[in-house]
């Protein structure tokens, strides 16, 4: 059964049902707030105040200039002068200072403050911007290879960062800190702003930091997230084959034989695009010290990056136009992020991904992204060595534009388990030009593999539904989910995608396991799409495991179906497809309990 409408829909026998309903678990809600109390416990910072102005900071005029403002809109915005002075060292100073005397607050007044390098957090020291503090980092990217802690020749002084789930030395991200304890970053409200200049042209071509993205993969993406500012094809991006890439991986991992390699190579030299490049360097066990990217590369860095680190709190200002991701805590342990507004539409604008993280709270944020405004991670391809991300909690907060509301994966190799997300506002509020494209979202793969477990939600509200037309990706050759058939990239208010963006991985040889996830009480209001009313363009896409992507060694892998999935208590409002209400492959037991779509009711459990 692969396309069930609303009105015909097929009841699966109550004996694997209730075989799957049978064991009890305990409240999952009180596990929530135990995460949630154990997080509102936090060590005071030192109260001394470290301001930088005193090592030497001064503001910056300004100038108007064109610039990229999401994926195909431009706009007159203001920018730091040619000469503006640089504030990097004054505020390297002021942190190392705070830290040496045993922490305390680095203040940035209000005012405009030019950065033309990454500012680097230390133990115990909280970086604060006051109201009116705006920080305008760099636009050059060499900035970001100057002050790394290592030497790597003419790809620049660089840091260990992780890339979409893969280690690598590179580019800095603009707020950086690793293997620290005690840190935050605050404001005193939203006109506290770092701003990454992700849009700012780097020269009179008109190409900035989001041109690197290169060639979008979405098919029937819409109009506001359709091409990547100033690319045109022939341009070096991510996504082009480096002539700076060894292509000798023999030589990088001579362990290997050649079987191996050729399944990490594929046909063609697609591998040797940084993108794929750097999995590449990941299946082959090449250690994290040979991967080098940085000058020369395509491998945008992250704005704020924390690795290693314990007991992070951000709280209370603006990050906008950022280069990559927006947050991005990899291996932290006690992690807060309350009342931020995260704002970027470029490419892979994710608000905040926590990766391989434990104890998270996400509290009252508004993200307005050019990708999925939370997307929790855990590792990809063999660097699974942090394990999984685990005891988060989301809730109180609002989603605008954005691929996914609330995301797990799409890298998710090491396993996520035990997430709550509660009480958020879906608004939408760009739904007639740039449109959220999913509320809830899975992503995963043959590839990425890894478990989602114990994943609970509710109380969504979202009165301006989600896209109300298909989007999809390309599907493998000799797939029997055939190409432009099912929208999986966007249309649907729950999407679980265990099939996401075959054709991009080479090794596919790590079937994903799917169970124990429940959603309940959302809330999906209609928008005027076309001559009708409509909230989506289908209530839920459950696409599992395809077994025919598998290409691996083993003859019988063993291929699971998403299985005890329970969606209760949701009105869907009206999809476009009302004929094709719901899509399942591979699936055991969804279970829909008094959900309604478009004027019925509906209480089944559905497998395909």
């Amino acid at each position: 059964m692969k396309a069930l409408s609303a009105t015909g829909l097929a009841v699966a026998g109550s004996g694997s049902a209730g075989a799957l309903a049978a064991t009890p678990i305990a409240d999952p809600w009180q596990k929530a707030q135990a995460i949630v109390d154990r997080l509102a416990r936090r060590e005071a910072f030192r109260a001394v105040d470290y301001v930088i102005t005193d090592f030497g900071a001064v503001t910056c005029q300004l100038r108007k200039i064109n610039a990229w403002i999401s994926f195909e809109e431009q706009a007159e915005i203001a920018t730091p002068v040619a000469d503006a002075r640089d504030c990097y060292l004054a505020i390297k100073k002021a942190i190392t200072v705070c830290h040496a005397a045993g922490g305390g607050r680095v203040v940035i007044p209000a005012g405009n403050w030019f950065c033309a390098g990454p500012m680097v957090l230390l133990s115990h020291v909280n970086v604060h911007l006051s109201a009116g503090a705006h920080v305008y980092f760099s636009n050059n990217p060499a900035d970001y290879a100057k002050y790394g802690d290592y030497a790597c020749g003419e790809n620049g002084n660089l840091v260990i960062s992780r890339w979409q789930s893969n280690d690598c030395l590179n580019f800095s991200p603009m707020i950086y800190a690793y293997g620290q304890d005690h840190i935050a970053l605050t404001g005193d409200d939203w006109t506290s702003i770092v701003d990454g200049q992700g849009g700012v042209p780097f020269d009179e071509s008109g190409d900035c930091w989001w041109t690197w993205k290169g060639k979008l993969k979405t098919i029937n993406a819409v109009a506001a997230q359709g091409s990547t500012p100033n690319y045109k094809k022939g341009k070096a991006s991510e996504n082009t084959a480096s002539p700076l890439n060894n292509p000798a991986l023999d030589q990088l991992a001579p362990q290997l034989d050649r079987q191996y390699i050729k399944r990490i190579q594929g046909d063609d030299d697609r591998w040797l695009a940084d993108a794929n490049y750097l999995p590449a360097l990941s299946e082959a066990g090449v250690p994290t010290g040979k991967r080098i990217f940085g000058l020369g590369h395509h491998l945008r860095p992250p704005m704020i990056q924390f690795i290693g680190c314990t007991n992070v709190f951000m709280k209370g200002y603006q990050v906008t136009n950022t280069p990559f991701w927006q947050h991005h805590p990899v291996h932290c342990r006690n992690v807060v992020i309350e009342n931020v507004l995260a704002k970027s539409h470029g490419p892979n604008s994710d608000g905040f991904d926590p990766e391989a993280c434990d104890h998270v709270l996400i509290d009252t944020c508004t993200f307005d992204s050019g990708d999925d405004c939370i997307a929790i991670k855990a590792g990809k391809n063999l660097d699974t060595q942090y394990g999984p991300s685990q005891n988060i909690v989301i809730q109180n907060c609002t989603m605008q534009s954005g691929h996914g509301a609330v995301t797990l994966g799409s890298e998710m190799a090491g396993g996520i388990q035990n997430v709550y997300a509660q009480n958020l506002l879906f608004e939408n509020r760009h739904w007639k030009t740039n449109p959220l494209n999913t509320a809830i979202r899975l992503k995963t793969n043959m590839n990425r593999g890894g478990y989602l477990r114990h994943f609970y939600v509710r109380n969504i509200s979202i009165p301006h539904g989600v896209q109300t037309s298909p989007s999809f990706y390309t599907s493998l050759p000799g797939s029997p989910i055939q190409s432009k058939t099912v929208a999986t990239a966007a249309g649907a208010i729950i999407t679980f995608d265990c099939d996401y963006a075959p054709v991009s991985d080479n090794v596919r040889t790590r079937p994903p396991m799917v169970s124990d996830v429940h959603i309940s009480n959302i809330t999906v209001g209609n928008v005027q799409a076309r001559s009708s009313q409509h909230s989506c363009y289908q209530a839920i896409v459950i696409l599992g495991p395809v077994a025919s992507d598998y290409n691996g060694d083993e003859t019988s892998p063993l291929i699971f179906p998403v299985s005890n999935v329970t969606v209760s208590d949701c009105d869907f409002g009206s999809p476009a497809n009302q004929e094709q209400a719901f899509y399942l492959y591979n699936v055991k037991a969804l279970t829909l309990k008094n959900s309604k779509v478009g004027d019925k009711i509906i209480n089944a459990v559905l497998s395909a």
